[in-house]
This record gives structure tokens, C-alpha cells and sequence, in this order.
């Protein structure tokens, strides 16, 4: 990205590959390499911390719902438990940060979400201007990304990975994922879905200093379908503890989202029902991980 001003080629091959694929990885993004590391270090400091320690962040203790310690995805739903422990954390505001979130990370993830905020900004403007999306405005800036929250993912060497998954298939329910990953591997893409003897899985390579991006189920039904939320999944790693920090970018809960005006003025027919953003959400932390099911879920049927 590093010609991103000078190239229009740039912003034309996010857009194509956020149509085509749905997932790509980004290198010279202008997030130093040093914020890359320094939350990498922040986040194998936080899952070293003593048990007691991070249980004071878990659903039951914890004093509020911006921060949340915990393992796998949705226990009460699942019949096999991922492998993995998480610490999930929404940002509301600085202030709130400072004083909530664990110390042992707090400063490393506040600087990288900085960091990454005007990267967010470029992509968004990119992917909207493919859509003859002239201006970001208040009311669009909250929809593509009014809220924020970022997962610090904990992967713990399995016995028997052959057994489980680190995390199920799915697609996010965010606009934009931002994705850090270490240098284990073990993150798996769909393609060619629905295609026969093509459809299949891909391993997505750990390139040093790069961030994966990929499109959640907001932006997919923002868009009306131009761009497409992927499925994707972990593997759990037999050798070597793996951790991973998504970014999701999402609108604010209580927005609701629909294919955008401006596609609907153009021509386009609605693929997808106007719905309100937290009850999408209620509806993917409801059940165990299920590919691409949710998206079903504001689909107009035909």
C-alpha cells in the first residue's frame, strides 16, 4: 500500500479483491511494525498472567460488558468446545479503556487500534467509491464503522488437534475485519463456494508485518452482495501455542443496516431486508459457528 496516493491501481485491486475473494492480505499499510509487535508481546503477557488473574475479566466477574475474558465461542450452543481462550474488548471511549481494560495489554491495543483507525478510513473510502459512493457521511461513517471491538485470541498447543478446531466455520457479522496473525498459521479460507469439485479450503500464509482484511456480513449486505463476507476457520496447532487479534469494525448496535440508498437509487433490486444491527448480532452469538448461515438471516426471499 505504501503507493496508495500516487497509484490509483492500489485502491482498484482492495476493491477487486474485496469482490472477488472477500479476504487479502495488505503489506506497507503504515501500521509501524514495532505497534504489530508490541501487541503481539501484549498479548502473550495477558494469557500469561496468572488463572485468577484473567478469571476477573470472565463473564461472571467481570464489572462490565466491554470487557470479556473467556474460552471458545458460544459454549452454551456448541456440542464440541473450541480451542482457544479469548479476551474480547469494546471500545467506547478512551477514558473508558484506561480504566477498564486489563493493564497487563490496555496500552499496546489502544495504539494499535489508533494506528489502524486511519488505515480503516482509506479502505472504507476505497470500497465506497467502487460503489459510486461519493461521501462518507455522519450517517454512513456509523453504519461502515461506528463501533469497535478487538478479540485477543489465545490458541493453546492441542494434544489431539485432529479432535477440534481453534474456531469453527464462519464469516464475521462486522463491516471490515483487520486481522494480526503470528507466525504459526493454521487460518483457512473458503473458495469457490457452491462451485463442485473447486469449492475447497485455503490456507492463508503468515506474511511478516502484514494485516489480513476481510469483508463481514455488514458490509455484504451494505453493498448488496458486491462484496461478500467469506467463510473461514482455525485450525488447532498440535505443536505450538497461536495467538491471533481481530479488529472488527462494525456499525453501532442500534443502527439498522440494508443494501445503501445510493444502489437501491441506481437500480439495483434489495437482496437483503433493512434489520436492526444488534438483533443480526443476537442472532449469530445464538448458536454454535454454522459457515455463512446468519447472512440467511436478512436475506429477502425470492
Amino acid at each position: 500500500m505504501s503507493n496508495w496516493n500516487e497509484d490509483p491501481k492500489v485502491a482498484e485491486s482492495v476493491s477487486e479483491a474485496a469482490e472477488k475473494f472477500g479476504f487479502f492480505q495488505l503489506v506497507n499499510h503504515g501500521v509501524p511494525l514495532e505497534v504489530l509487535d508490541g501487541l503481539k508481546d501484549a498479548t502473550h503477557r495477558f494469557f500469561g498472567l496468572p488463572a485468577e488473574e484473567k478469571k476477573k475479566y470472565s463473564k461472571e466477574l467481570s464489572s462490565t460488558n466491554s470487557v470479556r475474558f473467556g474460552t471458545s465461542f458460544s459454549p452454551d450452543a456448541e456440542k464440541a468446545l473450541e480451542w482457544k481462550d479469548y479476551l474480547s474488548l469494546f471500545y467506547v471511549s478512551e477514558e473508558e479503556a484506561s480504566a477498564l481494560w486489563p493493564s497487563a495489554c490496555r496500552d499496546e491495543v489502544l495504539e494499535y487500534m489508533k494506528r489502524s483507525q486511519i488505515l480503516c478510513q482509506k479502505l472504507m473510502s476505497a470500497l465506497m467509491q467502487k460503489l459510486n459512493v461519493k461521501e462518507i457521511d455522519e450517517t454512513k461513517e456509523s453504519l461502515l464503522m461506528g463501533s469497535k471491538r478487538i478479540n485477543l485470541n489465545y490458541y493453546p498447543r492441542c494434544p489431539n488437534p485432529q479432535l477440534t478446531v481453534g474456531v469453527g466455520r464462519h464469516s464475521d457479522v462486522s463491516s471490515l475485519t483487520f486481522l494480526l496473525q503470528d507466525e504459526i498459521g493454521g487460518l483457512y479460507v473458503r473458495v469457490n463456494e457452491g462451485k463442485g469439485e473447486k469449492d475447497g479450503w485455503v490456507h492463508v500464509p503468515p506474511i511478516e508485518g502484514s494485516l489480513v482484511i476481510n469483508v463481514g456480513d455488514a458490509l455484504q449486505i451494505l453493498s448488496n452482495g458486491r462484496y461478500k463476507s467469506v467463510e473461514h476457520c482455525v485450525i488447532a496447532s498440535g505443536s505450538k501455542n497461536r495467538i491471533s487479534i481481530p479488529i472488527f469494525v462494525n456499525p453501532k448496535p442500534n443502527d439498522v443496516i440494508g443494501p445503501l440508498p445510493e444502489l437501491i437509487a441506481a437500480g439495483e433490486k434489495p437482496k437483503y431486508k433493512n434489520i436492526l444491527y444488534s438483533d443480526y448480532v443476537k442472532h449469530f452469538f445464538r448458536k454454535a459457528h454454522d459457515g455463512k448461515k446468519t447472512v440467511a438471516f436478512a436475506e429477502i426471499s425470492s
